[in-house]
């Protein structure tokens, strides 16, 4: 999958593929902090 890449200090949502936990940041999280699930940039479309 690929990932968008934000401008640099930029804020933007990740969204958890888990549980549905969304965090906004300037960098991805990796995991959730709530489930330890995956992440994924919201401005990414699902292929």
């Amino acid at each position: 999958m690929r990932d968008v890449n934000p401008k640099s200090g930029e804020e933007t949502a990740y969204e958890c593929f888990q549980c549905g936990n969304i965090i906004i940041k300037e960098h991805s999280p990796g995991r959730c902090p709530d489930c330890s699930g995956p992440m994924r940039n919201r401005q990414t479309p699902l292929e």
